[in-house]
């Protein structure tokens, strides 16, 4: 994980839970495998991800990861320790180790995401999160059944920052062709 910028102060963290995030926005870049984290359009972090290894898409019943904008509809797993087993998004108590073999469960962290446009208008009811895995060797590579995977670590920063409405945009393409340019100043200034 790379981080550029320290992280919010808590009286941000706590104005971020009560109302729609507009300050943040996630890239997440399928050709990359990375998810390049934005303050009022400014690269703060970035992380490895994993998304589908089934392919990118939207319909039903299917293993693949949507593609295009969404946002954050719901945060789940705040306060539970890294490794907390989630099952139909209610912990079981359950912590499972980073790299446990034959373990693949949704851990640590779940930001479920709402599709915004008629190409992904089902991620929401086909349950595509954001999440912590304990497959971590697995990270930086398409490994994921449709969400979009992350590292236990990375996703607690990541819930910690981003609040409830921030949007994400999935793109099949580097996440620089989507980036805002970047504003040069004069010597000086």
């Amino acid at each position: 994980m790379k981080r550029i910028f320290p992280l919010i102060p808590a009286a941000s963290a706590l104005f971020l839970s009560a109302c729609a995030d507009t300050q943040h926005r996630m890239i997440v870049s399928v050709a990359e495998q990375r998810m390049v984290v934005l303050r009022d359009e400014v690269p703060i972090a970035q992380f490895p991800v994993s998304t589908s290894k089934f392919g990118m898409g939207d319909s039903p019943k299917t293993n693949y990861t949507p593609l295009g904008r969404m946002k954050i509809a719901k945060k789940i797993g705040g306060g539970h320790p890294i490794g907390m087993k989630f099952k139909s998004r209610k912990p079981t108590g359950e912590i499972v180790p980073i790299d446990a073999p034959g373990r693949d469960p949704i851990v640590t962290r779940i930001l479920w995401l709402r599709g915004l446009e008629p190409q992904n208008r089902n991620a929401h009811s086909r349950y595509i999160y954001i999440h912590g895995t304990p497959e971590e060797r697995n990270i930086g590579r398409p490994a994921s059944f449709g969400c979009v995977r992350m590292k236990s670590a990375d996703v607690v920063w990541l819930f910690d920052t981003v609040g409830k409405g921030a949007k994400v945009d999935i793109v099949p393409g580097p996440a620089a062709s989507v980036l805002p340019p970047v504003q040069e100043t004069a010597p000086g200034s």
